[in-house]
């Protein structure tokens, strides 16, 4: 087993992001997983699985793992299979090279008891609980910021892209994320739709004939409301003055801060913001009116707020009270470091 030669493989809801690295730089990436499995032998691989399941740390993936994981796709239906394949034709392709999965879930076993808990009948609680997601890009991006600001113990990463979540890291720990039971809940996203009042649920499918699972996760969100799950498009088209796509802009911006300020709040105060993901990265607008919805705690950025070659880039405006900053999601560096352990 060997960390040196490590071809890590991030399946999401759309595509697969591969990185091949051999003594800890990156070669040339496989353009597909078809190229990667055509190619040489890496020495070990590395699978994102959205939904590790009470699982706190990597594992060495076995015929028993893949089954388990296979019995939480329904929680996950967006992210699960796509994992599933990969890991299936890797090992297909690759029977002798060790492969291991690392758990979005994991980084979120920290949070306290009090906030993994729904307020249900005790029969089902341990079957219903808060399990949080993009625990690896939160994992990396809250590590990148304590190394570049060490004084910062409050941090709270938003991870925004096509999926989007915020977590409350309190000295390198969850402790408040807004994803739940499943990557559905919290923040409008792309195409999913976020929180929302269960008793709509239980109206919704009383009442309509609608294929619930395929509206919420398909056809929600920006999608719902702008006719796109394409940030990007949102922003040119109410900069442009569409009315839907300034609604929705205005119904993100809204979650975003109602979701903000619970984080904040459970963390006991804040030092320092942090935006990673695609939309998180690159989108100078979603940052912009984010953090004028947060002025109040000392949030501000400064007028060079644009993506710059630093990562960790700070944008803090002069003066601000609270550290803003931008990090480069790094999945497989995250995933690479917590597999460590297992490669030897």
């Amino acid at each position: 087993m060997t960390s040196a030669d490590a071809l890590v493989v991030n399946a999401g809801s759309t595509s697969v992001k591969l990185t091949r690295i051999v003594g800890g730089r990156e070669v040339v990436a496989p353009v597909d997983l078809d190229a990667a499995l055509r190619g040489s032998p890496p020495g070990s691989v590395l699978h994102r699985v959205v939904h590790g399941g009470e699982r706190i740390a990597p594992a060495v993936i076995d015929d028993a793992l893949v089954s388990e994981l296979r019995g939480l796709t329904e929680l996950a239906p967006l992210h699960q299979p796509p994992a599933l394949d990969a890991i299936g034709r890797c090992r297909q392709q690759w029977p002798d090279v060790t492969q291991v999965a690392a758990f979005d879930t994991a980084f979120h076993a920290t949070l306290p008891l009090a906030a993994r808990t729904y307020a249900l009948p005790h029969r089902l609680r341990a079957k219903v609980r808060v399990y949080g997601f993009h625990g690896l890009s939160h994992a990396w991006a809250s590590g990148r910021v304590r190394a570049a600001v060490p004084d910062a113990r409050r941090v709270l990463v938003a991870h925004l892209g096509g999926g989007q979540s915020l977590c409350g890291v309190l000295d390198g720990r969850s402790v408040v994320t807004t994803m739940g039971f499943t990557p559905l809940d919290g923040l409008v996203m792309a195409t999913r739709s976020g929180a929302l009042d269960p008793g709509a649920l239980l109206w919704l499918a009383e009442h309509t004939d609608e294929d619930l699972p395929t509206v919420l996760e398909r056809e929600s969100g920006l999608a719902g409301l702008a006719g796109t799950g394409d940030m990007r498009v949102v922003v040119e088209r109410a900069a442009a003055g569409d009315a839907s796509a300034e609604l929705a802009m205005e119904v993100w911006v809204y979650r975003f801060l109602r979701e903000a300020g619970g984080c904040v709040a459970a963390l006991g105060g804040l030092d320092a913001l942090v935006f990673t993901g695609g939309v998180g990265e690159n989108s100078a607008e979603v940052r912009r009116r984010a953090v004028e919805g947060l002025s109040w705690l000392g949030v501000a950025i400064g007028s060079g707020d644009v993506v710059g070659v630093n990562d960790p880039q700070d944008v803090t405006a002069p003066g601000a009270a609270v550290r803003t900053l931008i990090v480069h999601a790094r999945e497989d560096r995250q995933m690479l470091a917590e597999a460590e352990p297992l490669l030897g």
